[in-house]
């Protein structure tokens, strides 16, 4: 498990048309992101992904099988800010750090808030960030 505030890359992602359009079709069915013709007529001018797409794919894809096997319960999500839009076959970043932790009473679980920040590969923007607090057990 990371010590609290280092930070990891955790992976890089892009999305095609084709899985953004099958995400936002279960979903988040706005046309910007089942259309390539809406999104084209979009404030973003394109199609674009679905906000939370590009976390759920992190977080099934490099998270879960790094730190699956520890996880009790989800326990919140907050803060999430979607500040650009992830477009197809661009490539994304996340960044991951361990805020806090605090060992429970029991010495059997700990309480992490986790940091997640996504970039543009090769960019300092950041496009989207949320935390999580997960209820672990100890390793």
């Amino acid at each position: 498990m990371l010590a609290p505030g280092k930070s990891i890359l955790l992976g890089k992602l892009s999305l095609s048309e084709a899985e953004i359009i099958e995400y936002a079709k279960t979903f988040d069915p706005l046309p910007f992101h089942t259309s390539e013709e809406a999104g084209k007529k979009s404030m973003f001018g394109s199609l674009i992904a679905s906000g939370p797409h590009a976390f759920q794919v992190m977080y099934r894809r490099f998270w879960i099988p790094l730190y699956g096997d520890t996880v009790l319960a989800g326990l919140e999500v907050n803060n999430w800010k979607f500040l650009k839009p992830v477009y197809p076959n661009m490539e994304v970043e996340c960044h991951i750090k361990v805020l806090s932790k605090k060992l429970n009473s029991d010495q059997k679980t700990q309480i992490i808030r986790w940091s997640y920040e996504f970039n543009y590969s090769g960019s300092t923007d950041l496009i989207q960030s949320l935390e999580t607090t997960i209820l672990h057990r100890t390793e």
